[in-house]
């Protein structure tokens, strides 16, 4: 159900996706993760295209910690700024972070060790149902998507939506 990859960069860095739908306590998570009750990242999925644009993003924010260049206060808001095609600290966590009536969310988790005991604190803190990360597609909101990162329907003829959105997440810095 969860997805969990090494980080090709940082192998002794994993991160791990778990994708809830039908959440309830959207707004007490929200509130944990603002108190640092809730060691992950939580992601809005209707905003992601799949779970390749959550990993660039987390790899980019392990990339920045490393060199101690972050842009925001820890790791897992690093994850969600990097999700952004901008550079608005306050908007990325609009679009990208959940809201108190979200009935689904996606959470990044990013370790160096056995994943079970992550996994264990935050299914446990998650009033949903689990469901396969791979099913985020089906979440996404893809008008929303091509509007936030521009998409132009001559970039969808070549390429992907993905292709698109990993192509401005990771160019932000440079634009």
């Amino acid at each position: 159900m969860h997805l969990t990859q090494k980080l090709e960069l940082f192998p002794d860095h994993s991160v791990t996706q778990i994708l809830f739908k039908d959440v309830k306590n959207a707004a007490e998570l929200r509130q944990s993760a603002v108190e640092g009750k809730i060691n992950g990242a939580l992601i809005n999925p209707t905003m992601l295209v799949g779970p390749f644009q959550v990993l660039v993003a987390a790899n980019k924010a392990v990339h920045l910690q490393k060199t101690g260049k972050m842009k925001t206060r820890s790791l897992y808001s690093e994850i969600i700024f990097n999700l952004s095609p901008n550079n608005n600290i306050s908007e990325a966590f609009k679009r990208f972070g959940i809201s108190d009536g979200d009935d689904s969310v996606m959470v990044v988790l990013v370790h160096n060790q056995d994943e079970s005991q992550l996994l264990s604190d935050v299914t446990n803190k998650v009033n949903g149902r689990q469901v396969p990360v791979e099913d985020v597609s089906s979440l996404s909101d893809a008008a929303k998507i091509k509007k936030l990162y521009k998409v132009t329907p001559q970039e969808e003829v070549c390429g992907t939506l993905l292709d698109a959105v990993v192509c401005r997440m990771a160019t932000k810095d440079v634009m």
